[in-house]
């Protein structure tokens, strides 16, 4: 790095600041009681985009109600229902992002943590074939990516947890894992977009509100039926 540049905190969420660490919650100041976390199945983490198939992508992020997919207003009084992405355009995503992360758990922990019921072996995709993304015995339970310029700046991407595993810290190393990579390469300008039930996970993590005062504004053609 040049002499007199200074390492910029990475931004994330409707562009957030990746700035101090994780308040500790045994911390003195801090006298609000942390709930123990339930325990967490044998994980396996994996940085290799062959290992990130799309049509487990695609099904992962539907288990989420996680869709990229502009969709259409709901009719009055309707509830909206999440769309599977695209998966031509998933495809095309996943071979042009900077870096995949995927996290995988064997399939008989995720039977037991789902009571292993057929509801709920069909709800995890242990008896569909369109079901969670398989690696031997593995199925993948966790993904986030980045895209990035290479140089100056990146964005986090579809972060999402199977939700049987959520609350366990996977989507924490997920993101730990992908602001490693990025710093390594001396990018530290990284921003992403979240929801507003999404933030709260983001700042835990250490992500705050972009220092400059940015915000985040999405163009969209409208489209009809």
């Amino acid at each position: 790095m040049a002499a007199g540049v200074s390492r910029l905190p990475p931004r994330l969420t409707t562009l957030a600041v990746y700035s101090s660490p994780t308040p500790n919650p045994f911390s003195p100041n801090n006298r609000r009681v942390a709930r123990p976390r339930p325990r967490l199945p044998p994980i396996s983490i994996s940085m290799d985009p062959a290992l990130a198939d799309p049509a487990h992508v695609q099904a992962l992020m539907l288990a989420c109600a996680h869709s990229c997919a502009i969709r259409l207003p709901a009719p009055p009084g309707a509830a909206a229902r999440p769309e599977p992405v695209d998966i031509r355009k998933l495809r095309t995503a996943l071979a042009h992002s900077f870096l995949v992360v995927s996290v995988f758990c064997g399939a008989r922990f995720l039977e037991l943590e789902d009571g292993g019921g057929a509801d709920d072996r069909r709800f995890l995709g242990l008896e569909l074939g369109l079901g969670l993304g398989r690696r031997g015995e593995q199925r993948l339970v966790g993904f986030g990516r980045a895209v990035s310029d290479v140089g100056l700046t990146a964005s986090v991407h579809d972060v999402v947890v199977h939700p049987s595993l959520q609350r366990r810290g996977i989507g924490r190393k997920i993101l730990e894992k992908i602001t490693r990579v990025l710093h390594s390469r001396g990018i530290y300008d990284i921003s992403a977009l979240c929801t507003g039930k999404e933030r709260p996970f983001f700042e835990s993590c250490g992500f705050d509100n972009d220092a400059m005062g940015s915000t985040t504004m999405m163009y969209t053609k409208s489209i009809q039926k």
